[in-house]
């Protein structure tokens, strides 16, 4: 019998999630998994939109039936690839 509320549950499959970000490929540490209410918000900053995908698809498996949404941002960690004109 499962006596875990739903507050619980959702802290018990965040916590997985944080660690699989962690442990596994993914390795992300710019992203960070907040409670509002009832709802995860899976926030923070990636590397790229390859890394993006790979946080989405964790999310997606460890969070699935959950409510909750993404506000992830891509940053640039190598030079641009085109000159800026400034007028």
């Amino acid at each position: 019998m499962n006596t875990m509320g739903p507050e619980g549950i959702l802290d018990y499959r965040i916590a997985r999630l944080r660690d699989r970000l962690a442990l596994e490929e993914a390795a992300e540490l710019g992203v960070h998994i907040e409670t509002h209410g009832t709802r995860a918000v899976v926030r923070g900053a990636v590397a790229d939109e390859e890394a993006r995908a790979l946080v989405l698809h964790l999310a997606g498996e460890e969070l699935a039936g959950l409510d909750w949404y993404e506000d992830l941002t891509l940053y640039r960690s190598r030079p641009p690839d085109h000159i800026e004109e400034l007028s």
